[in-house]
């Protein structure tokens, strides 16, 4: 059977990006069951309300649903366990000084199979306030309708 190769994407947090400042990312390897990997072959998972954080110098990632397998038997994993991060000693201590400093938390953006082995992209983040989240949006937008009237132009200028 030839080895698996390349990127595979499973799930992603668009929430994150919405919802806090990203600062740092790491790439980060995930420790599973059987079942879990198999689920995950399937293309099923969430990430919205997982998170990351550090006990007795490990990192873990908490919350993150990853459903039961269908053709599984009694010895199926938990959907909402928590699962350890794959981190070098250096990131964790970084990622643990940064979080205690205050205002700062770590949250998984993707989730993927990297040649075959499971990983996780998480990031250093901030958590945002309303009026942030609405300037970001009103930026998209005129940057959206600037797009929109250079293409326009373009169409007639021709």
């Amino acid at each position: 059977m030839p080895k698996e190769t390349g990127e595979k994407l499973i799930a992603s947090n668009k929430k994150a990006r919405h919802d806090y400042l990203l600062f740092d990312t790491f790439e980060a390897g995930l420790v599973l069951t059987g079942s879990e990997v198999k689920s995950l072959r399937m293309g099923r998972a969430s990430l919205v309300d997982g998170y990351v954080f550090i006990e007795n110098g490990e990192a873990w990632l908490d919350a993150a649903y990853i459903p039961e397998y269908l053709n599984g038997s009694w010895t199926n994993h938990s959907p909402r366990r928590k699962r350890k991060l794959l981190l070098h000693r250096k990131q964790i201590d970084k990622l643990h000084d940064k979080t205690r400093e205050g205002g700062m938390t770590i949250v998984p953006l993707r989730l993927y199979f990297l040649d075959g082995r499971a990983k996780v992209e998480i990031a250093l983040a901030k958590g945002k306030k309303e009026y942030d989240k609405r300037h970001t949006l009103r930026e998209q937008q005129d940057k959206r309708e600037a797009e929109r009237a250079m293409r326009q132009r373009n169409r007639t200028g021709e």
